[in-house]
């Protein structure tokens, strides 16, 4: 079986070969420069990988691997799109480059090229494939919708939390483990454990990256700390650190979500706008006293444990699954 640097070089070569050549070129440009932006390509590797396990064939299900990475890539594009993001992955995203219009409209492309990516699957297992592929499509919608009305809301509990990011984050690499499995004949009790393996991935994943918000480090985390905390995002430390603390403490943690950060004017009757170093600082030192580090760190212990739990129960010799349970380690920095 491949290790994870062989399939991404596989993977990276089928994904420099892809013809993007139709007309008009300005519908195409922006999806060829999206694609240029790189990323860890988890979701393709995680298929093949997954494919590797019964099968040596790998390349046979490059198309397939290619319309996963197009759909995830069209759903940043979206994403940045609504966040009015400025950046991605260190450059200027498509609608900064273009405008929106044809970042929406080259997103719509993405969505089709994927399909018909994935559609070039065996007859035998397209079906199952593109079921897999649509539901999954449909949920992470759905993330997306729950996490908008989210925004608005103070009294999101945790099992709401987690079902936003097991459908926004989890399902798409759960999908491509299950994809990667069904499309080489896989058992369907393998492939259900193959799913749930990803899906539990994804929300320890999605939990450390909570966690990393608030107490990671700049130069490893990739992105400024405390951009949730800026954006009173309801994330799984806001949540219980609201849930779990004291009147006094709720209501000092409530001040300094409404306190905005200084920036120009402060509209008449707002609070007094604060440094976004203080407003980090402040929440940070409330999730410490309420011991919200701790609690997350548990949870995302669980769901790892849950996540190889799955993988060890898939009913192959632990040699030819060393290589995916490598790579996942590497995904959350751990050698064991």
């Amino acid at each position: 079986m491949r290790t994870f640097p062989e399939t991404l070089a596989l993977f990276n070569h089928a994904l420099a070969a892809l013809p993007l050549d139709r007309q008009p070129a300005g519908l195409y440009a922006p999806v060829k420069y999206v694609l240029s932006l790189g990323g860890k390509r988890i979701r393709p590797v995680l298929m093949l990988m997954a494919y590797d396990l019964y099968r040596d064939d790998a390349h046979r299900i490059l198309p397939a691997a290619l319309g996963l990475e197009m759909y995830h890539n069209y759903t940043l594009l979206h994403d940045d799109v609504m966040d009015k993001a400025d950046m991605r992955r260190g450059k200027p995203t498509v609608h900064k480059v273009w405008n929106e219009n044809t970042a929406i409209l080259s997103g719509d492309a993405m969505l089709v090229l994927a399909y018909q990516l994935i559609g070039q699957a065996a007859p035998e297992h397209l079906k199952d494939v593109l079921d897999l592929f649509t539901e999954t499509a449909l949920e992470i919608g759905e993330g997306q919708q729950y996490d908008m009305d989210f925004e608005s809301r103070m009294d999101v509990s945790e099992a709401e939390y987690i079902e936003m990011i097991r459908l926004k984050t989890s399902v798409l690499l759960a999908c491509a483990l299950k994809m990667g499995a069904l499309q080489a004949g896989a058992p369907a009790a393998d492939a259900d454990l193959l799913y749930r393996f990803g899906e539990n991935l994804g929300l320890a994943f999605q939990l450390q990256d909570d966690l990393l918000d608030v107490y990671g480090d700049p130069k490893t985390f990739g992105k400024n700390i405390g951009g949730d905390i800026l954006e009173g995002k309801k994330t799984f430390m806001l949540i219980n650190a609201l849930r779990l603390a004291t009147p006094a403490q709720r209501a000092e943690l409530e001040r300094w979500l409404a306190t905005p950060v200084a920036a120009g004017a402060t509209p008449a009757g707002a609070a007094a706008a604060s440094s976004a170093a203080e407003k980090i600082a402040a929440v940070t030192g409330l999730y410490n006293q309420i011991g919200i580090r701790q609690l997350a760190e548990a949870k995302i212990e669980e769901y790892f444990a849950a996540a190889f739990a799955c993988l060890d129960a898939v009913a192959l010799p632990a040699d030819r699954k060393q290589p995916l349970h490598s790579f996942a380690l590497s995904l959350f920095g751990r050698q064991s």
